[in-house]
């Protein structure tokens, strides 16, 4: 699997131009979303192009995964339903034990991705992120985010500022990766600038819902020249300061 997943891009599972599309988009990673994307009604058809669609995604240099509902709901039946994914998010988790018995429920090798959509969620990311050695990242909503707290919804999304930076300290405090939640408005200027906010907070991976954006989102997730340059003279000052017996470059 490639090294890069600056971009997550979620995709209706029963869309199959929808699965084309992704495919050219340049996203990193591409999900399969078998709950807010897919009505009920549709899941299954959804879960059965769900081996098409991987195998599609894997050609075009992404990673395949897929959310599926919580396991209360249908998450049962898409794990029962769906081809064995890079990557398996689950919707709605809040509590390690959520954690624990998706793991048990989960494909052998597929890495987990807890999503984190509530203010409960929210106040224990540290500890579901502990849950299971199988987690590489968790990924923040904005909407259902949004719905929980009871704010209004903006571009600017200013309502989620204190949710946005205290989800990637606890992410980082636990040792796995933290993915942004996606900009819902359809505007690239827009998705741009929250990309750039992102980025500032110390965001690395960003989840997005419009297949145009992706790679103007890789663009600014991705370090340039004159990032790495600096990187770089930063290790470079810093080792010969050490070699010197200096605690400081």
């Amino acid at each position: 699997m490639p090294l890069a997943r600056r971009t997550w891009l979620f995709v209706p599972g029963a869309d199959v131009a929808a699965h084309r599309a992704a495919a050219r988009s340049g996203a990193d990673v591409i999900v399969l979303e078998l709950e807010d994307f897919t009505p009920p009604e549709l899941r299954a058809k959804a879960r059965a192009l769900s081996a098409l669609a991987f195998a599609l995604w894997r050609k075009s240099g992404a990673i395949a995964a897929v959310r599926i509902n919580p396991l209360e709901a249908d998450g049962i039946d898409d794990l029962a339903g769906i081809e064995p994914p890079d990557v398996l998010m689950m919707s709605k988790v809040a509590t390690p034990e959520q954690v624990q018995r998706l793991e048990a429920a989960a494909p052998p090798g597929a890495e987990l991705v807890p999503n984190i959509e509530s203010a409960a969620g929210l106040l224990r990311t540290a500890e579901i992120a502990r849950a299971s050695k199988r987690i590489s990242a968790l990924l923040v909503a904005s909407e259902d985010m949004v719905a929980d707290l009871g704010t209004e919804r903006s571009r600017d999304g200013v309502e989620l500022a204190y949710v946005r930076a205290r989800f990637l300290v606890e992410c980082r405090a636990a040792g796995v990766e933290a993915i942004d939640c996606p900009y819902t408005f359809s505007d690239v200027k827009g998705a741009i600038a929250d990309a750039r906010y992102a980025k500032r907070l110390g965001y690395r991976m960003k989840s997005l819902v419009d297949p145009s954006h992706a790679k103007a989102i890789n663009a600014v997730l991705t370090p340039s020249p004159r990032e790495l340059a600096h990187a770089r003279k930063v290790v470079t000052a810093f080792e010969r300061a050490r070699a010197a017996g200096r605690e400081r470059a």
